[in-house]
């Protein structure tokens, strides 16, 4: 708080958020914002609740039976470490021999 006049309620229900952006972004949002005439902050906020609001996230149940469904297979595997040299060798590009 910077005031003695300021309400603590106030003060426990908000929390800032810093967001760096470059100066060309920046003075696009600043338009859009403009262009609503909402301040920058509120046009923010209004983008992050819509982002929230049509972001899906995948069925646990769904993730779930895909997972039973794979386990009832029988998959070829390796020990561990031969597969993780194999793995560091397609990363460097190396070919298998």
């Amino acid at each position: 708080m910077t005031h003695r006049h300021e309400s603590h309620r106030l003060f426990a229900m908000t929390k800032r958020l810093q967001v760096l952006l470059d100066d060309v972004e920046l003075a696009q949002i600043q338009e859009l914002a403009r262009r609503r005439r909402q301040t920058t902050a509120a046009w923010v906020r209004d983008a992050l609740r819509k982002a929230r609001e049509e972001t899906v996230y995948p069925d646990a149940a769904r993730k779930l039976r895909a997972v039973r469904e794979a386990s009832a297979f029988s998959y070829p595997v390796a020990d561990i470490e031969p597969m993780l040299d194999e793995i560091e060798r397609g990363h460097t590009g190396e070919v298998p021999t």
